[in-house]
C-alpha cells in the first residue's frame, strides 16, 4: 500500500576497512542517507547493521553509500561462510612485498654485524618502487577516499608516510653528486608497507577465528533431507525447500535437518553443540526435536514443525551475530577518540617536522622522524580492542549454551551484585504435583474434583496440569466450562454445568472476603508443610461458598542449592522471588539453602518488575513479617504498608524510606511469560531456555538449558570479556600515548615503528581469541 512505512533491518559486508576511523566514515555515510533508524559497524566482522524505514532508505541504498563512501560491499557476511579457508589464503601479496623488501634490509642488518655496505641506488629503485605504487597501491585507494570524505584513516598516514620516505630517497639520489652514494631510505618506505601488509593479513587470520563459533552453528545445519514424498516414495531434498509438516526420515548418526515432532521411532540425541549439555537426550514419540542435533542409533520419522529463520538453529545465530554486531557501550567513547585521532597525528607529524628542522637538523633527518610518527600510530588497535573481545567472548559463551543477546548484558553482567531468582520453573524443576484435595464440609468430592478440573482444563498454567493430571489418573469426568475468565496473578472463573465457580490463589480468596472456616488449621498444617495452596469455591446468591482445598508441591531443581551457594560464595545477595504464600516459600527456600530474609513471598506477577526496580534504586523490600494484600487503585500489591516497626531488608534491618544512593546491579533470572516485565526491568535479564519465548526476547543474556550453573557461568565469561577489553583498550592507548612520542623524537626509526604498528593490532586479537580457552566450570 503507498505511503506504508515498515521498519527493517539488514547486515552489509563490507570490504576494505582498516581501522576504527573507517568504521566512523562508513557509519556517517549510512546515517545521512534519509530513513535510516541506526548504523553500528563493526570492524572484526566488517560488516555494518542497518535498521531503516522503507520505502525511504532500501538495501540498495545503503550499498550504493557504503560503496561512495570508498569501500567494497560483500554479498555474503563474514559469519555466513562455513568453509574453512586455506590458513594461507591472501599471503601471495605480502610474500611477494617482503620477498622484494628482504634484500633492501640486509645493508641494515650488516651494519649490525659491522660491515657496512650498501644496494646500488637503482637496485633499491627497482625493488621499492613495484612494493610502494602496486602491491601498495591500496593504501592510497582508502587514502584518496578517505581525503574526498573530509577525514582520515591508517591508509592516509601510511601513505603519507611511506610517499614521503620514497619521495625523498628518490630526490637525495638525483641530487647527488656523481660518484657519491647518499644513504637512502627506500627500505624504510617498502618494510613499512610489507610489514602493515603482514599485520593486516595476520589481522585477517586472528578475527577468522573470533567467529569461528558462529560459523559451528552454521555447520550444523545439513544440505539434504530425506523427505518422505506424496507418493510415499524417499526423495532427499535441499533442507531449504523443506515446508512445514513435511515427514523426514533422520537416519541413525545423522543431524536433524530442521525443527520437528518425533512421530515414529526412538532415540538419543547429542544436543551438545546447541545446549551445551554433553549427554545424550532420549527421545519418544511426541517429543520436541530440535535442527542440528545428532541422532544416535534409531531412525526417526518427523513432522516439521520450523523451516528457515523460525528454527531455534537460526534463532541462536541470530541472537549471537546481533550480540557480535552491537556496540558496547565503552565502545561508543572509543569511536569518539577514532574520530579525532588521524587528524591530531597529522598535526604531530607536521609539528614533529617543523620543529627539527627549526632546531637546525637536516630535511632528512626531520621528515624521517615525522614519517615515524605516521606510520606508528595506530587507529587499527582501538577499532579492535572492543568488537574482537565481544566476538570471542560471546563466541565461546555460545558453545556453553549461554546465548549473549546484547553487548550491554556482557558489559554489565560481571557488575551485578544482586542476583534475582524467579521461584517456579528457574530454581524448581516447575512441575508441581497436586498432593492433598480436601473438600469442604457437606461437598461433594466427586462434583468438586470435576469443577476444579473442568475450570482449569483451558489453562497451561503449572498448577492447573496439575490438577488435570490428578483428576486424569482418578479417571475424574472434565466438562467444558463456559463463560471462562482468568484473572491474571490471582486464578480462573467460569461456569461448569451451568454452576458458576471460581478457582485460585488463597490471597484472591481472602481479597473476596472469602474464610477457610473449619480447614484454617489444615490449610497452616499444609503450608508449614512447604505446600502451595489454591482454593475453590461455588458463587451462589448469599456469596462465595468455599468447597475445596488443593495443596501442590514441586522439587528443587538437581544442582539448584550447590548453584546458589556458589554465588553467594562470589559475594552475590542471592533474592528468591515467589507468588506463594509465604510458609510454602520459607520452606523451598529452606530446601535451597536460602535464608528467610533471601525470600520474597507473596509476590503477584504484575509486582514483579517494580520489585526489581526498587532493588536496582537500593530500596528495600519487605522479605520479613507480614506484607498487605490490599490493592492499590492500579490493582498491584499495595507495598506502602507493612509491620508497624518498619519494612525488612532482604539481607535484614529496616527497610529506608529513601533510596540507597548507591544502588545496585541487579540479574533477574526467570522463564515464564509472566517474568518478562522483571526480565526487562533489571539491568541483565537470564531467561532460561527451557521457559517461554517471550521471556527469552525480554531477557539479555538466555541460559539454552535449566542448569543453574549457567548463571554464573554468564556472570564469569562477562567479568573476563570486560576484563579483555580493558586490556586491549589499555595497549591500544597506552601503544600510542608512548610509541607516538618516542617516535618524534628521533628514538624509533620508520622500519621499526612499522613493525611496532602491525604487532599492534595483531596482539590485541591474539589477547581477544585467549577468551576462547574458557570453559564452564563442572556443575
Amino acid at each position: 500500500m503507498d505511503g506504508v512505512t515498515t521498519e527493517s533491518a539488514t547486515d552489509i559486508g563490507i570490504e576494505g576497512m582498516t581501522c576504527a576511523s573507517c568504521v566512523g566514515r562508513v557509519e556517517r555515510a549510512l546515517k545521512k542517507l534519509p530513513g535510516v533508524l541506526e548504523a553500528t559497524v563493526n570492524l572484526a566482522t566488517e560488516s555494518a547493521r542497518v535498521r531503516y524505514a522503507s520505502p525511504a532508505a532500501t538495501p540498495a541504498l545503503l550499498r550504493r553509500a557504503v560503496r561512495e563512501a570508498g569501500y567494497g560491499v560483500r554479498e555474503t557476511d563474514l559469519m555466513d561462510d562455513v568453509r574453512e579457508p586455506s590458513a594461507w589464503a591472501g599471503f601471495a601479496p605480502v610474500a611477494l612485498a617482503l620477498a622484494l623488501a628482504a634484500p633492501l634490509v640486509l645493508p641494515m642488518l650488516a651494519d649490525l654485524a659491522g660491515r657496512h655496505w650498501m644496494l646500488p641506488a637503482w637496485l633499491q629503485f627497482c625493488l621499492a618502487t613495484p612494493v610502494q605504487f602496486v602491491l601498495g597501491a591500496r593504501f592510497y585507494r582508502a587514502g584518496w577516499h578517505a581525503l574526498k570524505a573530509r577525514t582520515g584513516n591508517m591508509d592516509l598516514l601510511v601513505a603519507i608516510g611511506t610517499s614521503a620516505g620514497w619521495g625523498l630517497s628518490v630526490w637525495l639520489w638525483w641530487s647527488a653528486q656523481a660518484g657519491s652514494m647518499p644513504h637512502l631510505y627506500f627500505e624504510a618506505s617498502a618494510v613499512v608497507i610489507s610489514l602493515v601488509m603482514l599485520g593486516k593479513w595476520l589481522e585477517t587470520r586472528a578475527k577468522r577465528q573470533t567467529t569461528a563459533a558462529i560459523r559451528a552453528l552454521h555447520a550444523l545445519r545439513p544440505a539434504l533431507a530425506h523427505v518422505i514424498l506424496k507418493n510415499g516414495e524417499q526423495a532427499d531434498v535441499p533442507v531449504l525447500e523443506l515446508l512445514v509438516d513435511d515427514s523426514v526420515v533422520v537416519l541413525p548418526g545423522e543431524r536433524v535437518p530442521v525443527d520437528g515432532v518425533l512421530q515414529e521411532g526412538r532415540s538419543q540425541l547429542d544436543e551438545s553443540m546447541l545446549t551445551g549439555e554433553p549427554l545424550p537426550v532420549t527421545k519418544a514419540p511426541g517429543a520436541a526435536l530440535t535442527g542440528g542435533s545428532i541422532n544416535g542409533d534409531g531412525r526417526m520419522l518427523i513432522r516439521v514443525s520450523a523451516v528457515g529463520r523460525d528454527t531455534v538453529l537460526s534463532k541462536i545465530i541470530d541472537l549471537v551475530q546481533d550480540a557480535q554486531a552491537a556496540k558496547a557501550p565503552i565502545q561508543r567513547q572509543v569511536d569518539q577518540v577514532a574520530a579525532v585521532f588521524v587528524p591530531v597525528v597529522l598535526l604531530i607529524a607536521l609539528a614533529t617536522l617543523l620543529g627539527w628542522l627549526a632546531m637546525g637538523e637536516p630535511l632528512e633527518v626531520a621528515l624521517i622522524r615525522a614519517v615515524a610518527v605516521l606510520v606508528i600510530a595506530c587507529p587499527c588497535a582501538l577499532g579492535l580492542a572492543t568488537p574482537a573481545a565481544i566476538m570471542a567472548g560471546t563466541g565461546v559463551a555460545a558453545g556453553e549454551g549461554i546465548l549473549i543477546k546484547d553487548a550491554e548484558a556482557l558489559e554489565l553482567a560481571y557488575r551485578a551484585d544482586t542476583v534475582a531468582f524467579d521461584k517456579t520453573g528457574t530454581l524448581t524443576i516447575g512441575q508441581p504435583r497436586l498432593v492433598a484435595f480436601v473438600p469442604a464440609a457437606g461437598a461433594d468430592e466427586a462434583m468438586q474434583w470435576s469443577a476444579a478440573a473442568s475450570l482449569q482444563s483451558g489453562s497451561e498454567h503449572p498448577l492447573a496440569r496439575a490438577v488435570l493430571a490428578a483428576a486424569n489418573a482418578r479417571d475424574i469426568p472434565v466438562l467444558a466450562p463456559e463463560d471462562l475468565r482468568a484473572i491474571a496473578g490471582r486464578g480462573t472463573e467460569g461456569l461448569v454445568a451451568g454452576v458458576p465457580y471460581l478457582i485460585g490463589s488463597l490471597r484472591w480468596f481472602e481479597d473476596l472476603g472469602v474464610s477457610l472456616g473449619p480447614l484454617q488449621s489444615e490449610a497452616e498444617r499444609l503450608q508449614k508443610g512447604g505446600a502451595t495452596l489454591s482454593a475453590l469455591a461455588e458463587r451462589r446468591p448469599e456469596g462465595l461458598v468455599l468447597r475445596a482445598l488443593m495443596a501442590f508441591a514441586d522439587e528443587p531443581k538437581p544442582g539448584a542449592r550447590e548453584a546458589l551457594a556458589s554465588l553467594r560464595a562470589r559475594g552475590l545477595r542471592i533474592v528468591m522471588i515467589s507468588g506463594d504464600n509465604r510458609g510454602a516459600a520459607l520452606a523451598m527456600g529452606e530446601r535451597l539453602g536460602l535464608h528467610a530474609h533471601e525470600v520474597m513471598a507473596e509476590v503477584l506477577p504484575g509486582d514483579k518488575a517494580a520489585l526489581v526496580a526498587e532493588l536496582k534504586q537500593g530500596k528495600i523490600h519487605p522479605l520479613g513479617g507480614q506484607r498487605s494484600t490490599r490493592s492499590d487503585e492500579r490493582g498491584g500489591t499495595d507495598f506502602s504498608a507493612g509491620p508497624p516497626q518498619g519494612k525488612m531488608h532482604p539481607l535484614g534491618g529496616q527497610r529506608s524510606t529513601r533510596s540507597d544512593k548507591r544502588g545496585g546491579t541487579v540479574v533477574m533470572v526467570g522463564d515464564g511469560v509472566n517474568d518478562a516485565p522483571a526480565l526487562a526491568a533489571a539491568d541483565v535479564g537470564m531467561a532460561m531456555g527451557t521457559g517461554t519465548d517471550v521471556a527469552m526476547h525480554a531477557a539479555g543474556i538466555t541460559l539454552m538449558r535449566g542448569d543453574l550453573s549457567l548463571v554464573e557461568g554468564a556472570l564469569e565469561i562477562s567479568r573476563r570479556t570486560v576484563m579483555k577489553i580493558r586490556q586491549n583498550l589499555f595497549w591500544a592507548f597506552a601503544y600510542n600515548v608512548a610509541g607516538i612520542p618516542l617516535a618524534a623524537l628521533g628514538y624509533l626509526n620508520p622500519v621499526l615503528a612499522g613493525a611496532a604498528m602491525a604487532l599492534s593490532s595483531v596482539s590485541v586479537l591474539s589477547n581477544a581469541l585467549l577468551l576462547k580457552r574458557w570453559r564452564l566450570k563442572p556443575s
